[in-house]
């Protein structure tokens, strides 16, 4: 693709607001569950697209490139969100530990196999937005390293080499601390969403 002009820029991303916005918005409300973020990001990658449109060379679709630009905006988001949330009401991890510990018993096996009544349920539980709501805020009570690693491993495309190396952590304990995380939403999940 040739260099694009800057009097055709405007009328090329005008062109792709309208072909690929329900694309890039549906993509950005799946990863943040919020339909107000789903929106600025969507608008920040076209504004990020305007502003670096010389560095599309037509090697990809467009589709592709704002796409690659739209998961880097979400894990910006995700990033600024895990530094910048109070976490005055949030989990110590030793706490976290202590909690997550009453799962298993000296052995290291499961204490109960019985599933609570609330992951039976037939709807969808990601499609209501109250449970969205518990969900996030017993995200935000995880210690922050727990948080981080568990929203880079559901929500962004990172590999695991990366959140270790983000975090500082070798994988062993990443994937620990992943399974303690999960365990610590479980036990949130089941005492606030009734």
């Amino acid at each position: 693709m040739e260099t694009i002009q800057k009097e055709d820029t405007k009328a090329i991303v005008e062109k792709w607001v309208n072909e690929y916005s329900e694309a890039l918005f549906s993509w950005a409300f799946y990863k943040t569950s919020s339909k107000e973020t789903a929106e600025d990001l969507v608008q920040d990658t076209f504004l990020a697209a305007y502003n670096k449109i010389d560095s599309f060379k037509g090697n990809s679709q467009p589709k592709t490139w704002l796409f690659s630009i739209l998961n880097n905006k979400i894990i910006d988001h995700y990033r600024l969100s895990a530094k910048t949330t109070k976490k005055t009401i949030s989990l110590s991890e030793d706490r976290a530990y202590e909690i997550t510990e009453g799962f298993f018993d000296e052995a290291e096996n499961w204490k109960s196999t019985t599933i609570n009544p609330i992951w039976n349920q037939d709807e969808e539980l990601l499609d209501n937005p109250e449970f969205n709501t518990v969900l996030k805020n017993c995200m935000e009570s995880l210690p922050e390293k727990w948080n981080f690693a568990i929203t880079s491993k559901y929500l962004t495309t990172k590999k695991v080499a990366e959140i270790c190396q983000d975090l500082n952590i070798t994988v062993s304990n990443y994937w620990q601390i992943v399974h303690r995380a999960k365990l610590a939403l479980k036990n949130c999940l089941e005492v606030k969403w009734v």
